[in-house]
């Protein structure tokens, strides 16, 4: 399943799946594919990866066998995308617990910022192979 790179999201928040919509837009090689942290899939990866399977405020990118979470697996997403972004990979050089401060505050009010679904985004026919069930 994890032949990835994967990229787990909260499916809910609307904040999250316009992360998706844009890595999807700027992956011209369709190199991602994508799961909700509430899907079956989701859960299997994360508990795999032994990762909390409530804590639905981290961003995961799993890649060659390892889990990286928050704002590294931000920017790590963000350096093989194409066009400006790929800049955004420079922050690397701040301390994590820099970045995820920020990330943290961030994710803890994205419902209130950006709102929330009633239920977890269900891709186009077209996009269907990118996402795992």
């Amino acid at each position: 399943m994890d032949n990835g790179p994967i990229i787990l999201f909260d499916g809910v928040c609307n904040l999250c799946s316009g992360s998706v919509q844009f890595v999807i837009k700027h992956d011209q090689e369709g190199l991602y594919k994508f799961a909700s942290l509430q899907s079956e899939a989701g859960q299997h990866l994360l508990k795999q990866y032994e990762l909390p399977l409530a804590d639905y405020n981290s961003f995961v990118l799993i890649e060659k066998g390892k889990a990286f979470t928050k704002s590294t697996a931000a920017l790590m997403v963000a350096k093989k995308l194409h066009g400006a972004i790929k800049i955004t990979y420079g922050f690397i050089i701040i301390p994590s617990f820099i970045r995820d401060a920020i990330y943290n505050l961030i994710a803890a009010n994205r419902y209130k910022w950006f709102g929330k679904k009633e239920s977890c985004m269900i891709p186009t026919p077209a996009l269907k192979s990118r996402f795992l069930n």
